[in-house]
């Protein structure tokens, strides 16, 4: 992934595994995103299917990165490599840490997730909202919820929410042009031209 371009990222569990089994599991997830992800990347959705997941990020530039890590005199400058590294490294530990947590608790054994996580680079404020709608859509897509704020366990109430978040809120409702704007966005049918995993 390339510093500063923005990703839809999204992979599914093995087989007819589920990745989300309890309550506790989707909670779990998101600590783990933000403990282990959110140092490289700004998160702008997401959406946490039982057998899925679906996230809206933006790789960090070197410049960000450093800036966060200015407390350490030692970090060597980052380059666009050492970003790419950094970032490949940060979600191979998240993955690998949900997996053993999961596999531990439910006494299995191997590969949660589908080897290879799937990604697409979104450029323009289009796109951007149409991955944002697609996103939080999936739940009424699927049969699981009829209305968007039913679904427990994706970024959307944020959007409509005062309360601090580490989520890009301001950002992603100024693209839409203000939280109105993204309220009614999101209430058309989803673009199924857009080709993503089910």
């Amino acid at each position: 992934m390339v510093p500063g371009e923005t990703y839809h990222l999204y992979n599914h569990a093995n087989g007819k595994e589920n990745l989300f089994i309890e309550e506790k599991n989707y909670r779990f997830f998101l600590s783990k995103l933000s403990e282990q992800i959110l140092p490289v990347c700004k998160i702008y959705a997401y959406c946490l299917m039982p057998n899925h997941y679906h996230l809206l990020i933006q790789v960090r530039t070197a410049e960000q990165l450093q800036q966060l890590c200015q407390s350490s005199e030692t970090l060597p400058k980052f380059g666009q490599k050492q970003v790419e590294n950094k970032v490949s490294k940060a979600f191979s530990n998240f993955f690998s840490s949900y997996t053993q947590a999961f596999n531990k608790v439910y006494k299995r054994k191997g590969s949660l997730f589908i080897p290879s996580m799937k990604m697409h680079k979104v450029n323009g404020d289009i796109s951007f909202c149409k991955v944002v709608h697609y996103i939080h859509a999936n739940p009424v897509h699927h049969g699981f919820v009829k209305k968007l704020a039913d679904w427990h366990h994706s970024s959307f109430k944020i959007f409509l929410s005062e309360n601090p978040t580490k989520l890009e809120r301001n950002y992603v409702l100024k693209v839409f042009g203000g939280r109105e704007a993204f309220i009614k966005y999101l209430q058309q049918p989803i673009d199924l031209k857009i080709k993503f995993l089910e």
